[in-house]
């Protein structure tokens, strides 16, 4: 059982479909036959029926010149919890090379990088 919530924004995405389709002046039955589905699939895309799958209104997104936006969908680079959430993980202290390899009673040297550029 879907919330409220979900079934709202299924049935706006449906409708912003329906919109952008006849935007471009596509007929149910041209569009139907460049995602390769039946006008009832169709119907259902465009009502907001999450039963349909999702490769279908990939398809769709795809005959509509859009699917780049079902890419940018959870572009991690936009996920504003998930930057947060992030930037909460970094370490408090960061422990020099040098410092850890003569704690540990390293003797390789090669690894230290005395000019700062590690890059």
């Amino acid at each position: 059982m879907a919330s409220f919530q979900v079934d709202a924004a299924l049935k706006q995405l449906g409708q912003d479909l329906r919109t952008a389709r006849k935007k471009r002046r596509m007929s149910v039955a041209d569009f139907c036959e460049r995602i390769g589905v039946t006008d009832k699939t169709l119907a259902k895309l465009e009502r907001g029926d999450g039963g349909v799958r999702i490769e279908t209104f990939a398809t769709a997104l795809l005959a509509l010149g859009e699917l780049d936006r079902l890419r940018d969908l959870i572009d991690p680079a936009r996920d504003h919890t998930g930057l947060v959430l992030e930037a909460g993980r970094l370490p408090k202290r960061i422990v020099s090379k040098r410092r850890a390899s003569r704690t540990h009673g390293s003797a390789n040297t090669d690894a230290i990088d005395d000019e700062g550029m590690a890059f």
